[in-house]
C-alpha cells in the first residue's frame, strides 16, 4: 500500500477529484494549507492597502492506494493539476505499514 500526497493549487481541486475518480479511488482526504516553495509568497491588496504574504494557499490531497493504483493515481494528479506555471505544486509516495477499518476491523488491501 501507498500513501501519495499532493500539494495543489486551490482552483484544481474538482479537476482532480474528478481524474482520480476516473483511476477508480474510492476516497481521499483534502486539506487546506498554506506554504511556499518558488513563488515565495505573494503580494495582496487589502483595503487599498499592499501586503506581502510568505505563504500561499494550497489544497492538501492525501490518497491511500494499493502498490498496482499508485502509478495511475499519480500520472492522474499530475495531469490534471498541471497548469505549466511555477506553484503547480509537489506530489509524494510513501509506503504505508498497515491500514485498519474502524467500523469491521477489516486490515491492509481491504480496508481501502
Amino acid at each position: 500500500m501507498k500513501l501519495v500526497i499532493a500539494i495543489i493549487k486551490p482552483f484544481k481541486l474538482d479537476e482532480v477529484r474528478e481524474a482520480l475518480s476516473g483511476v477508480g479511488v474510492a476516497g481521499m482526504t483534502v486539506t487546506e494549507v498554506k506554504g511556499f516553495g518558488r513563488q515565495k509568497g505573494q503580494t495582496e491588496i487589502y483595503r487599498g492597502a499592499e501586503y506581502s504574504t510568505n505563504m500561499v494557499p494550497k489544497i492538501k490531497i492525501e490518497v491511500v492506494c494499493g502498490s498496482d493504483l499508485v502509478g495511475a493515481v499519480v500520472e492522474a494528479i499530475q495531469a490534471s493539476a498541471n497548469t505549466g506555471a511555477i506553484g503547480d505544486g509537489k506530489i509524494f509516495v510513501l509506503d504505508v505499514g498497515q491500514a485498519v477499518r474502524i467500523r469491521t476491523g477489516e486490515t491492509d488491501e481491504t480496508a481501502l
